[in-house]
């Protein structure tokens, strides 16, 4: 059964067409601040709010750019929203802020973002761009915080570590130590252990979808049987 839109955008976004695990988009990010939960959704939001934000913005806007003219605008739409956004961290969520660094702005450059102003905000009304950022950034979040789970409990042996950063100083309780003096995993917390962990999450993404494609192609169809003659 076909999809409607929105149903094509949520799959894409989530699944079919994730910018981390099949366009292999915004990997430096990625890769460098996923060594815990609280990192990963940090970076994850403020990449999902741009998505969200610059796609609407450059739908509202298509008509008036000029063609020739529309990549520098895009790329000023989307240097707008992620300067609100970083002034935004380091006034409410600043230490957080210091730990996510350089790679806060470096949102501007991720390739993600303007492919999806181009390639999809520009040729399409607000709600339908609206959804797009929505789940592309989602999709985003998602291998983000399950890359970064993954680090987090083999690196240090807990999840939610320093949850204070971004849901304040009540939130500690929220961190949860899965093994009693661990002395850590250095290889999990360091650029080599991101690269494996994101590996193996295409890996078992690639299985995943090999075995739906061979199950849709073992779906035989029903033979029409032509009636007797009378």
């Amino acid at each position: 059964m076909p999809r409607s839109e929105t149903g094509q955008i949520v799959h894409d976004g989530m699944w079919g067409n994730n910018p981390a695990l099949v366009q292999l988009l915004g990997l430096c990010p990625l890769l460098a601040v996923t060594n815990t939960v609280v990192n990963a959704l940090g970076l994850g939001l403020a990449t999902t709010i741009t998505l969200i934000a610059s796609n609407s913005i450059v739908s509202l806007i298509r008509q008036w750019v000029r063609p020739e003219i529309r990549i520098p605008v895009f790329v000023m739409i989307i240097a707008s929203v992620v300067t609100i956004i970083e002034m935004t961290m380091n006034a409410w969520f600043h230490e957080l802020y210091l730990i996510l660094g350089i790679f806060i702005p470096l949102i501007v450059t991720n390739c993600t973002i303007i492919a999806r102003a181009e390639a999809y905000a520009s040729r399409n009304h607000v709600g339908l761009a609206f959804a797009d950022g929505l789940f592309m950034g989602l999709g985003f979040t998602a291998v983000l915080l399950v890359l970064g789970a993954m680090r987090e409990a083999i690196g240090f042996g807990t999840l939610f570590a320093q949850a204070n950063l971004m849901f304040g100083e009540q939130a500690h309780w929220l961190t949860i130590t899965l093994v009693e003096d661990y002395r850590g995993f250095l290889l999990a917390i360091l650029p080599p252990g991101a690269f494996i962990g994101l590996g193996l999450l295409i890996a078992v993404k690639n299985v995943i979808d090999k075995r739906l494609e061979e199950k849709r192609k073992t779906v035989v169809a029903v033979p029409v049987v032509d009636a007797p003659a009378t």
